[in-house]
């Protein structure tokens, strides 16, 4: 295995106006599993082609070990790629796909047949050997074109969106296996998805990638927990971050639901910004009727009527609109065109308890944990409250 290095990479198609990937720097370490996430165009697959040698460099370096590997071929880069579309071929049997990189390399029959079958059995595919691409179901394919990569002695591998074409319960499955054989292997991979679960579940860190510009990189949880601007908190969650507005007036906090106190460091580094973005997320919102009093005194209760009601067995999720400014319904709106989600928008995305007996069209008490919102700056979109949280005074007992 070897570590992978980009520095200050770019790429510029021909014709165009702007980057597809501008001036990209991320030191990925031997072993390590990182994964290239962002939403279509953002230029996560075009960086996993430059790795591979299938894109030019416009500017930057990049390394693999120790060596600059720039001006190499693909072939000359010792670089595994599993694809989105499997690219096996259909009148090879399965032993024969998995056997052709080294097949071109001119290995002996013997160590073939070993590392085949070494393949072959790590993924299930011993059974599999004598058939052609055409009989085996998606899954089974995704499985031999992995087996095909991992059959190599690489120096790293890459995986460019290989679940997209399965359905939901085979990507579950296979997100498992990448996980396992990863782990089992040890070997440097980075993983190119759009699918946010994938990015989280699978991936050591995680680098969030927008318009060709990396964003944060970050393992899963600092991502979900702390994330640097409103763009990484509304492309990580799923139900993505509550954003509504928040004035501030000196030492508070006005929402649309209520108001909270800022300790006095906070309110220090909100000074000069009248309107801000206050995100939350879903789950940080309970059923105020299902508190004790302490718990009650620890956030904010508030009334509002819910508009509807998903009740999905073990939780269910209640919809609040609400009204906002155009200075932050301007830039959640861009924000949720680019993402392609409906839901951030002006109105609150509740995960309540499967045993909250909130009613559809009714209004009801809920309650927020003010400790867990984020402050964002609604024009650079900056996260003012990141690596600390919101910090707010507890309400005194009543």
């Amino acid at each position: 295995m070897a570590s992978i290095r980009l520095d200050h990479i770019s790429k510029v198609f021909p014709g165009a106006d702007t980057p597809a990937v501008d001036d990209v720097s991320l030191d990925i370490g031997d072993g390590e599993f990182v994964i290239l996430v962002g939403p279509s165009g953002c230029g996560k697959s075009t960086i996993l082609r430059m790795v591979a040698g299938l894109e030019d460099i416009t500017e930057g370096d990049l390394v693999v070990g120790d060596r600059r590997i720039n001006d190499l071929a693909p072939r000359e880069r010792n670089l595994a790629m599993v694809f989105q579309n499997y690219a096996l071929y259909p009148h090879l049997t399965v032993y024969e796909n998995i056997a052709f990189p080294l097949r071109l390399h001119k290995t002996p029959d013997e160590e073939v047949g070993e590392r085949v079958h070494r393949s072959a059995d790590m993924l299930e595919l011993a059974d599999l050997l004598d058939r052609k691409p055409s009989q085996l179901s998606g899954g089974q394919r995704q499985r031999v074109a992995m087996g095909r990569a991992l059959v190599r002695d690489a120096d790293a591998y890459l995986f460019d969106e290989p679940l997209s074409n399965l359905d939901a319960k085979l990507r579950g499955q296979m997100r498992t296996e990448i996980s396992r054989i990863q782990s089992q292997l040890g070997i440097t991979t980075v993983y190119v998805t759009h699918d946010q679960i994938e990015a989280m579940t699978l991936g050591d860190r995680v680098a969030v990638l927008r318009k060709g510009i990396l964003q944060q990189v970050d393992s899963p949880r600092e991502l979900y927990e702390q994330p640097v601007n409103l763009f990484v908190a509304g492309f990580i969650g799923s139900p993505p971050m509550n954003f509504m507005p928040a004035s501030v007036e000196g030492d508070r906090l006005a929402l649309p639901h209520g108001a909270v106190d800022l300790t006095a460091d906070m309110a220090h580094r909100v000074e000069g910004h009248e309107i801000l973005i206050a995100g939350i997320r879903p789950e940080h919102f309970e059923d105020a009727a299902l508190l004790d009093d302490a718990r009650r005194r620890s956030g904010l209760v508030f009334r509002a009527k819910v508009d509807v009601i998903e009740w999905l067995g073990s939780e269910q999720y209640a919809y609040i609109p609400f009204e906002a400014p155009d200075r932050v319904r301007r830039p959640l709106e861009e924000l949720a065109t680019e993402l392609d989600s409906e839901q951030i928008r002006t109105q609150l995305v509740v995960t309540l308890d499967a045993e909250s007996r909130v009613t559809e069209g009714q209004e009801a008490d809920l309650w927020l944990d003010p400790s867990r919102m984020h402050l964002f700056d609604p024009e650079s979109g900056e996260n003012l409250t990141h690596g600390r949280g919101l910090e707010v005074r507890t309400p005194a007992p009543a």
